[in-house]
């Protein structure tokens, strides 16, 4: 059990498993921390994160709040369909569910998947390049990097196939001329892999601004640099150190989330 729980375990709801209340704080702290980088879309978009021992049910922002008013008593339990589980206040937003679904339903190992529409992410997705391997986070992505095409807002449960097939097994996406997705088996670990990729989009964006032409990493160095870093943030438990400093950030800046 983390120390969030044990710290405000006293207000969770009656019948409620601890690995739940667990879950529901670490997904709640995520949202803030979203609010806080500035990474939220006021009402839309979404982190999903599936209940721990609940086959095919998970956690997800009541529609109508902004990230800095989510915690976790009022995050709401949807299945695969968006279908609420359970009583909740609060609506969700169906349509905005879609892209978190057919990551979900596809890939198992994928227990937490955040999906922003930040300037630089939203600016790279807009290049018919992507991402350039130009500085030191973006190589992190070197062979490790899927890409979606653009087909509309995603209200039709029909791209999900086209949208996991693109996502292959891979934890990153850039959504063509829409966004960033992160999906990893933690809130931890797709918060490293999105924070990496939001980095590398902030810098591809300055660097072009002057206009001069970009220097390249060599194909072998940049294939280089994504193993380290896989074994650095995935294998050498840096993506959890990470978070657990994000966690007690959010924790002096407003515990309020724990609720």
């Amino acid at each position: 059990m983390s120390a969030v729980t044990r710290l405000r375990n006293d207000s969770k709801p009656a019948g409620m498993s601890d690995s739940e209340w667990e879950a529901r704080q670490e997904l709640a702290c995520a949202y803030r921390l979203f609010d806080h980088l500035g990474w939220h879309e006021l009402i839309y978009n979404h982190i999903s994160l599936r209940v721990p021992e609940e086959d095919g049910h998970f956690l997800i922002n009541p529609f109508g709040l902004m990230y800095r008013e989510v915690k976790a008593s009022n995050l709401v339990k949807i299945d695969i369909a968006g279908n609420v589980i359970g009583d909740s206040r609060h609506p969700v937003n169906p349509a905005g569910f879609v892209v978190h679904s057919a990551v979900h339903a596809n890939r198992p190992d994928a227990h937490c998947v955040m999906h922003t529409h930040t300037t630089a992410g939203m600016a790279v997705a807009c290049q018919e390049d992507g991402l350039l391997f130009n500085n030191f986070t973006a190589v992190f992505f070197y062979g490790h990097l899927a890409y979606h095409d653009y087909e509309g807002i995603t209200l039709e449960t029909e791209e999900c196939e086209r949208l996991a097939a693109d996502l292959g097994p891979h934890n990153v996406m850039i959504l063509r001329n829409h966004g960033l997705l992160a999906c990893g088996p933690t809130v931890a670990h797709a918060f490293t892999q999105l924070y990496m990729l939001q980095r590398a989009c902030e810098v591809q964006i300055a660097s072009q601004a002057g206009g001069a032409r970009p220097r390249l990493v060599p194909a072998e160095i940049a294939a280089k640099a994504a193993r380290q870093s896989h074994e650095q943030h995935i294998k050498g438990g840096d993506s959890e150190m990470l978070f657990a400093a994000m966690r007690r950030w959010m924790l002096d800046k407003d515990p309020s989330f724990l609720e």
